[in-house]
């Protein structure tokens, strides 16, 4: 019978973040190729306490890949307690382009984990669905927002905006293009 990992030592579980808030770093600005030993040392860890909690490069640009994308669907809820649910919305957006603009960066790092037979992006549209599906359902149920839209449609949207506008020159008319897509999901709602 399989058994659940021990949850890490508080001093463990900070060495952990710090090597992954140093990978997103390191791999965004470097690429794939940076040095473990940098990524250590920008995390101020050994190189033994990073293999520990990371035994290969793919898993630490796998594991980094997911945090990151945790951290973005996570704060949908966040989002939602402090602000009404359009305003949530229009929030998310812009902290999901800023993970994207981010994985741009880690593209290289993630190519070479997936050709090595990793698969980071396993549970990213379940995950990416359910935040964006949260922001919407709260829209909806506040009469803000549309209620026959497909969460995925609008995870698509935002890459495909991205994808168009992901030079930070661009950033303002990110913005408008963001706001135009809001507009979308109140159209018949009155708002």
């Amino acid at each position: 019978m399989p058994t659940q990992p021990s949850p890490l030592r508080a001093d463990a579980r900070r060495n952990r973040e710090r090597i992954l808030e140093a990978a997103v770093r390191a791999f965004s600005e470097k690429g794939a190729d940076v040095p473990i030993d940098t990524i250590a040392k920008a995390a101020g860890v050994g190189s033994a306490t990073l293999y520990r909690h990371f035994p290969t490069r793919e898993a630490l640009i796998e594991a980094t890949y997911r945090n990151e994308l945790a951290r973005v669907c996570d704060s949908a809820a966040e989002l939602l307690a402090d602000n009404p649910p359009d305003r949530a919305m229009r929030l998310w957006m812009d902290k999901f382009i800023d993970y994207l603009a981010a994985k741009q960066g880690m593209a290289q790092a993630l190519r070479a984990a997936v050709a090595s037979g990793a698969d980071p992006f396993a549970e990213s549209l379940d995950k990416l669905g359910t935040a964006i599906g949260s922001l919407l359902h709260a829209g909806a149920e506040a009469g803000l927002l549309r209620s026959d839209v497909d969460p995925i449609d609008v995870g698509f949207s935002l890459s495909s905006v991205s994808l168009a506008t992901n030079a930070p020159a661009q950033r303002e008319r990110t913005g408008r293009i963001l706001d135009l897509i809001l507009d979308g999901l109140r159209y018949g709602t009155g708002q």
